[in-house]
């Protein structure tokens, strides 16, 4: 599990830095049929389209609670926790995240994000 939450994190840690960071870390991992699922019907699909979705304000603070990880097979694995987020003077944001990535060219692909607003 060590890999994919630790993948989960730097994800994370990049959108709360702001500016491009997380479109730099994102261009590393996503695979180029990605797709992103969000609260409100937000659907997100391609790898450029989600590096161009991203860039918006920074978490100013999150927190990866009671990660799970299925293995589906030796190469694709699925990380579903629930996230604790908050944006500077905005309410907290409570989520249940899964991801689903599959072990290509030597690394962990992002292929499927999906959140589900609490």
């Amino acid at each position: 599990m060590d890999d994919i939450l630790e993948l989960e994190r730097h994800g994370w840690q990049a959108l709360s830095a702001g500016g491009d960071a997380g479109k730099m870390f994102y261009e590393h991992i996503l695979r180029e049929d990605a797709l992103m699922l969000f609260p409100g019907g937000m659907r997100i699909q391609g790898r450029q389209q989600i590096l161009e979705s991203l860039g918006g304000r920074p978490w100013a603070s999150f927190e990866i609670l009671e990660p799970e990880l299925i293995d589906l097979t030796p190469k694709a694995k699925t990380i579903v926790y629930r996230v604790e987020a908050r944006r500077e003077a905005a309410p907290l944001y409570e989520a249940h995240i899964s991801s689903t990535y599959v072990f290509e060219d030597e690394t962990w692909k992002l292929v499927l994000h999906q959140q589900s607003q609490v």
